[in-house]
């Protein structure tokens, strides 16, 4: 082998490498982009959940009040109807 040879080889091998290192690099960069989009999915997530934990807790409130306006109101018909006969 010659010379010319070493060198070729060498010099193709000094290219791979580069290409690789490149490569690496690229690969790094798109994985730090997609980290950030992950937190910001995520941020985003937890920010629909609480979201939702309030609705949720709303609604629990909502109905509550609703069916104590119903006893009320029952209670009430209940006992007006004993005291006023119907004419029904």
């Amino acid at each position: 082998m010659g010379n010319d040879t070493i060198n070729k080889k060498f010099d193709d091998i000094d290219d791979k490498i580069d290409f690789m290192i490149e490569f690496c690099h690229e690969l790094q960069k798109e994985n730090k982009e997609l980290v950030i989009k992950i937190k910001g999915l995520e941020s985003e997530l937890n920010v629909k959940n609480e979201t939702e934990k309030q609705f949720s807790k709303q609604d629990v409130l909502i109905q509550s009040k609703i069916d104590g306006l119903l006893k009320k109101l029952n209670y009430f018909s209940n006992s007006a109807s004993g005291e006023y006969p119907s004419s029904l």
